[in-house]
């Protein structure tokens, strides 16, 4: 009798551990999860919001280069120093200002007079400013003979390691016609605004551009050049910027937002950004709570990818968005 139950233990025995191999094999084919923030990630491209107050500083380190977006305000380059001490970081190939706001090119003074500093080459938007910052590190840059280039629209700029920067605002005739005498400046909406492509990983860079340049890049360009894994938050996490249809078509996994503690006091954040709008924007569009960063409450934050998995790591794990609309509900 032992021999007749043994021969269906045996084949339902088979047909499991054939069910069992056969979905390990279509496990490999399935695509990686994005990793959670956190989790560490083998990298090839390493990107961090620094945390240096009310200004923008953004430090991208590929494989062959150091590029830094924007450097930070010009009261605040102490914590620019320090970050960039942190990082280990010295040498620049690339320095990209999105626009001439104090906030914006506040640090390149410290970077381009202080010889423990070396820079490569330099990237504006080619937009002539009356700003004395922006006049004197236009003098520094020739006077060290430093590459220099105004980025337009539909330009692309070689990070190194198959990292590429997609240049999609401003447009040329924008330029011109600023540059001409047309049209009045106003600086936020000439930021440049760009995305980071290394293979499958992308994200986002904003400058303060406001409403009216978001509608005119999702308006002007396909969904697919603009979709990003992450999205630097336009002018601080002003209520000026991320409108529901850029944040729909950019559809970002994380928002990244850089503005100081916020205070009454001159200097400081006194917008008391990030505001309302925005981060109910964010909520409703998906992003979850927790994948929101900014740099007062978070500290730095560190992206590291691949080109296909990533990670997103805060210095601080404070979750604050909730508890942050609530209180700006109250006032």
């Amino acid at each position: 009798m032992r021999k007749f139950f043994l021969l269906p233990l045996i084949l339902l025995t088979l047909f499991f551990s054939g069910c069992g191999s056969s979905s390990s094999k279509n496990s490999a084919d399935v695509e990686p999860k994005t990793e959670a923030a956190g989790k560490d990630v083998k990298a090839d491209l390493k990107i961090t919001m620094l945390n240096v107050g009310q200004g923008d500083a953004f430090l991208i380190q590929t494989s062959t280069q150091n590029i830094l977006i924007d450097t930070s305000d010009s009261d605040e380059r102490s914590k620019l120093v320090s970050e960039l001490d942190k990082a280990g970081v010295t040498t620049f190939d690339k320095i990209i200002l999105t626009h001439p706001h104090a906030d914006h090119i506040g640090g390149m003074e410290k970077l381009l007079k202080d010889d423990k500093y070396t820079v490569k080459e330099v990237y504006d938007n080619g937009i002539a400013s009356t700003s004395k910052l922006y006049q004197n590190y236009v003098k520094e840059v020739k006077a060290a003979k430093i590459k220099y280039a105004g980025l337009k629209a539909g330009e692309i700029v070689d990070f190194g390691g198959g990292v590429k920067f997609e240049v999609l605002y401003p447009d040329k005739n924008l330029v011109k016609d600023v540059n001409g005498g047309k049209q009045k400046t106003d600086p936020n909406n000439e930021s440049i605004v760009g995305r980071l492509v290394y293979k499958d990983f992308t994200m986002m860079f904003t400058g303060d551009a406001e409403l009216k340049v978001e509608s005119e890049i999702w308006q002007d360009n396909d969904e697919k050049k603009l979709k990003s894994r992450i999205l630097k938050a336009g002018h601080h996490g002003s209520k000026t910027s991320s409108s529901e249809n850029f944040v729909r078509v950019v559809n970002p996994e994380y928002v990244l937002i850089s503005a100081g503690e916020p205070t009454d006091k001159r200097g400081g954040n006194t917008y008391g950004h990030p505001h309302l709008e925005p981060l109910q924007i964010y909520l409703d569009a998906g992003i979850p709570a927790d994948h929101i960063f900014w740099t007062w409450k978070n500290g730095t934050v560190v992206i590291k990818t691949d080109g296909k998995n990533f990670s997103v790591t805060p210095e601080h794990k404070e979750d604050w968005v909730k508890s942050w609309i609530k209180e700006k509900k109250k006032k």
